[in-house]
């Protein structure tokens, strides 16, 4: 019989069946959606017109897509929405690491190997094991891969809801999870949405070190540390750059401050902990990378997507934002004829940065 056909209790029995098969994949919570998303579409349309997307450019391409899971899938009745937590554990604290300037932050999500293959495969098994046991039905997983409103489908499916930062939050562990969809044409039954539980903090809005959050539930991404370090290919703008401080490869300060985050556990997922020494790294040791290294070290990684240039390019301003110190200047210079014009501008700033800092004219410095 085809899955869709199926009706009755039977469909109550497989959604039961489907968290459970969830679980031991591996998922710490599964949850099912209708397709329903007329005002996250509004919301983003709005986003969109005011041009807080900045150069995502793929934001728009898929047209309503997006929002509207039967155009991009047809067929598409309901969401199948898995969490699967990422917490890391680390020697040390990550405010500890934000305020050492000798080292790089990056976020705790791309501490371990690159979570989307991880989850579509998981996806994928657990779509395999409900057509063993139900026969053939129509499905496709994503795991941040397609154009998916996934925190909108997953708070319709009761994994949370959308916090002031945008980020979904689940009450008994905060919002350390990584999220995965099986878009199918099985008439499961539905999840209830849970309800927000913000209230009046504004934690998350204070502590963005650029302002990024504009207002509660309002980002606007060109000013998101996550969007200058990762999505933005070009120059970063001069007037954030002090703002960065180490954060070599996105940012966490909104979810590190926020007090639902007190409840995270550390992941039991091998993949997700830490490899090759960037939990709390040295600047200058990754500056020194050539791009072999680069490659090597970021093998399996999600960020390996900023590229090598990328690379230099976020690291460079760390080290501006670092107190002055010869051997960053050193660094610094190492780099001054870099064959690409955005790691010399960096580096060009960084090295301004850091004598100005020292009081010595740079012209002087040029000279010497």
């Amino acid at each position: 019989m085809h899955g869709a056909e199926k009706t009755g209790p039977d469909l109550h029995t497989l959604a039961a069946d489907i968290k459970q098969w969830g679980y031991q994949l591996g998922f710490q919570q599964v949850g099912i959606a209708d397709i329903e998303l007329g005002e996250a579409e509004q919301h983003l349309l709005a986003w969109l017109q005011a041009g807080r997307h900045g150069e995502m450019d793929y934001m728009a391409r898929h047209g309503l897509k997006r929002t509207r899971p039967e155009e991009l899938v047809p067929g598409t009745l309901r969401v199948i929405s898995a969490r699967m937590d990422y917490w890391p554990e680390t020697e040390d604290n990550p405010w500890h690491i934000l305020e050492d300037d000798s080292r790089g932050y990056i976020s705790r999500y791309a501490l371990g190997r690159d979570y989307h293959k991880v989850l579509r495969k998981r996806l994928q098994k657990l779509a395999k094991q409900i057509e063993a046991a139900i026969g053939p039905f129509g499905y496709r997983v994503f795991s941040d891969s397609a154009p998916v409103m996934e925190k909108a489908l997953a708070e319709k499916a009761g994994l949370g809801w959308i916090g002031k930062h945008t980020n979904l939050l689940a009450r008994d562990v905060g919002s350390w999870f990584f999220l995965g969809e099986v878009y199918t044409d099985l008439p499961l039954p539905l999840d209830g949405a849970t309800t927000s539980h913000c209230g009046s903090c504004r934690a998350c809005i204070d502590i963005c070190p650029t302002q990024a959050i504009v207002a509660p539930y309002q980002l606007d991404a060109r000013r998101c540390i996550s969007y200058l370090t990762i999505e933005l290919r070009g120059a970063i703008p001069e007037s954030l750059r002090p703002l960065i401080g180490n954060r070599i490869y996105g940012c966490d300060d909104c979810q590190l401050i926020c007090p639902w985050n007190r409840y995270a556990q550390v992941t039991g997922e091998q993949d997700f902990r830490p490899r090759q020494g960037l939990e709390a790294p040295q600047l200058l040791d990754l500056f020194a990378w050539s791009e072999e290294d680069f490659l090597s070290r970021t093998e399996g990684s999600a960020i390996r997507r900023i590229g090598y240039v990328g690379w230099l390019r976020n690291i460079a301003v760390a080290l501006g934002n670092a107190a002055p110190q010869p051997d960053i200047v050193q660094a610094l210079r190492s780099r001054a004829d870099h064959p690409s014009p955005l790691v010399r501008e960096h580096v060009i700033w960084a090295l301004e940065e850091q004598l100005r800092k020292r009081a010595v004219p740079v012209r002087q410095e040029k000279r010497g």
